[in-house]
């Protein structure tokens, strides 16, 4: 299992917390029931997810190029900075 964090919209945690306490688990639980349910399921849930989330970023113009950022970033001495 991976941990991750999440967060949430103050009245989506309130309904979360309401249907834990209903039901006598975690809001964690119910949100990884939740992501079962809608994408682990099957083949197809997951592939129909993968799609929907390719080229996610695309239109975004605050982002840097791709390419020119990754060869800066191998032109510089970043990986010096790491290593030290």
């Amino acid at each position: 299992m991976k941990r991750t964090q999440l967060y949430l919209d103050e009245d989506i945690w309130k309904a979360l917390h309401i249907r834990s306490r209903q039901h006598r688990t975690s809001i964690s639980e119910l949100v990884r029931q939740a992501v079962r349910d809608r994408y682990g399921t099957s083949v197809a849930n997951r592939s129909q997810a993968m799609a929907a989330f390719v080229g996610i970023w695309k239109d975004r113009d605050d982002l840097p190029n791709a390419r020119t950022y990754i060869r800066r970033l191998r032109r510089g001495k970043r990986l010096k900075r790491i290593a030290s």
